[in-house]
């Protein structure tokens, strides 16, 4: 109240009522105990159910009762006495020290990996002196940590940040994959950014779309590699088919409309495959996977296996673990192992009676069986998956080999290989119904390889229906004529022989569909003509062929023929090397 200029009447009530300063001066006693300096060292605890009010030291934590009426003379003579208070005052720090409250642990160890993260701090940091006395001098409980604990805090973040990911966060990763002008097969991550659901096949073709026209190569794009995926495939539709304001396919961008622009993963719809033969595994795999749980649930476990492989002989040069759900190689990898190491889990089970896991002498021959019928996946998933070599040459022979051996398998006397071969073929089927031929187009320019394998294989798998579904397709281009090339019958040409090649209607439709070269007169032989009439490299000879450094070798001859091989060669049959 300000009574500087009191008016008559404030003068009049403060005599009138005498009581009036004593309330004030309650007031006032209230609110300067509320402040008083030692409030900067207790914390007042909630009142309880009883109504009695009470505080807990900063330095000790003790409690102790506040009573309103005898002021906080006991609280006063605690800091005299506080232990903890008094060695912090002999060290000359008591002085302008900071408000203590109670410290988090985990929350402190949190904040001081994500200083180490965004400042690219040494996990030495924790341990600098100064640091640690400015931390000290913050909070007196805080707990210091060492820099293996540290490390193991960033690590541990890193699996927590990698897990959101994985399993909460949408994301979409753009790669292109194209030869520069030494012939070189290069990859760039163009976009990498989150998605954010709904994943539907209108907002994936928006986002492809606005990441093309922002790098301006929307009218330069060959193909497109999808995981199989019906949001996928609506996408890539969109993109070429649908009456859009905006689509890649405008003006005829896309070779033959778009006919060969979807390319279909190639591993993942092998991991379908495997996946499907995996679901009649019997008992001796699942026994496999406890027993690499019970393995490497403990270090001593692993340990005792280590000394009964030294008593057999042996040396563990490669590792234990187990498989990932989502990976059929996984389950390949941990049965592979498993099987070098049978003799020492055999020994290690007669002296380990917790150990009761282990596979008896014919579970043992299934899995060695299994393996060998899944090794040719495993090998064909690492060949797709390569990232410095082209993969599109090696697709056909890759998905026939695989047709091929369920083929054989499906009629095994063994009737549980039998069985996962015929479920796997029907997966099989109902994915490379509808594979790319540009992709057999592929093969025929690796000079290894040329027309004579494609023919060999359409004719020893159901030749007539293949030749039917390609029949079609002569109708997307009148680019060129009929070839004048004729030649015997054709032989298995993995036999590497110097036979001619066959008049054959894939041939044909060869030069209908594909080839985009100079129209010549009728008497002259073609590019593709005179391709095909030379000799196979001997793929004995060359098994690791560098495909377009040939073609760049032989551009002088080749030239029109060499520019389409660098365009198909940049096709990527997979999406797991992006």
């Amino acid at each position: 109240m300000d009574t500087s200029n009191p008016s008559p009447s404030l003068r009049v009530n403060s005599k009138s009522k005498l009581k009036k300063p004593k309330r004030v001066s309650r007031k006032n006693k209230k609110e300067k105990h509320q402040t008083s300096t030692v409030w900067t060292e207790f914390v007042k605890l909630p009142i309880n159910e009883e109504g009695i009010s009470k505080a807990t030291c900063q330095w000790c934590g003790k409690i102790f009762l506040v009573d309103s009426h005898h002021g906080t003379s006991n609280l006063h003579r605690h800091l005299l006495k506080c232990l903890k208070r008094n060695e912090v005052k002999q060290d000359g720090e008591e002085e302008g020290r900071v408000l203590q409250n109670k410290i988090i642990q985990e929350e402190f160890r949190e904040m001081l990996v994500e200083a180490i993260i965004k400042h690219n701090l040494p996990f030495s940091f924790v341990e600098y002196k100064g640091i640690r006395k400015v931390f000290s001098y913050l909070n007196s409980n805080v707990k210091h940590i060492s820099r293996n604990t540290s490390k193991a805090d960033v690590l541990k973040l890193y699996k927590k940040e990698k897990d959101d990911v994985k399993n909460n966060e949408g994301y979409i990763c753009l790669t292109a994959h194209y030869v520069n002008e030494n012939w070189e097969l290069k990859k760039i991550i163009l976009n990498f950014c989150h998605m954010p659901p709904p994943h539907t096949g209108t907002l994936l073709y928006e986002k492809i779309l606005s990441f093309l026209e922002e790098w301006g190569i929307e009218k330069k794009i060959f193909s497109i590699t999808l995981d199989n995926a019906s949001n996928n495939d609506n996408c890539q539709d969109f993109i070429k088919k649908k009456k859009k304001k905006k689509k890649l396919n405008e003006g005829g961008l896309l070779l033959c409309d778009g006919i060969f622009f979807h390319v279909r993963c190639g591993a993942h719809i092998l991991n379908l495959i495997v996946q499907e033969g995996l679901k009649v595994i019997d008992d001796s795999v699942i026994k496999i996977r406890e027993t690499m749980k019970y393995l490497k649930g403990s270090e001593s476990r692993m340990c005792r296996f280590d000394e009964f492989a030294k008593l057999v002989g042996m040396k563990r040069t490669k590792g234990l673990h187990s498989d990932v759900c989502a990976r059929w190689n996984a389950t390949y990898d941990m049965i592979d192992n498993a099987m070098r190491y049978c003799y020492v889990l055999n020994r290690l089970a007669e002296e380990d009676a917790n150990f009761k896991h282990c596979s008896s002498r014919d579970e043992w021959n299934r899995v060695e069986r299994i393996t060998r019928f899944l090794e040719p996946f495993y090998d064909i998933t690492t060949l797709f998956s390569g990232t410095d070599y082209p993969t599109a040459n090696l697709y056909f022979q890759g998905v026939s080999q695989i047709e091929l051996l369920l083929l054989e398998e499906m009629e095994s006397q063994d009737s549980f290989i039998s069985n996962m071969a015929k479920w796997m073929k029907v997966k099989f089927d109902k994915y490379w119904d509808c594979y790319s031929v540009v992709l057999t187009c592929a093969i025929v320019l690796d000079p290894r390889y040329k027309l004579d394998y494609v023919e060999y294989i359409f004719k020893k798998i159901e030749p007539i229906e293949h030749i039917a579904e390609m029949k079609p397709m002569i109708t997307v281009s009148s680019c060129v004529g009929s070839s004048s090339h004729t030649s015997s019958a054709v032989d298995d040409p993995n036999d590497d022989e110097d036979e001619e090649d066959d008049v054959s209607e894939l041939h044909f439709v060869w030069n209908l569909i594909i080839m985009k070269v100079v129209v010549v007169p009728k008497q002259k032989k073609s590019q593709l003509d005179l391709y095909l009439e030379e000799s196979r490299l001997n793929k004995k000879k060359n098994p690791k062929l560098e495909v377009l450094s040939w073609w760049k070798e032989h551009y002088n001859r080749f030239s029109e023929l060499s520019l389409m091989a660098r365009d198909l060669m940049t096709i990527l049959i997979t999406t797991v090397a992006s």
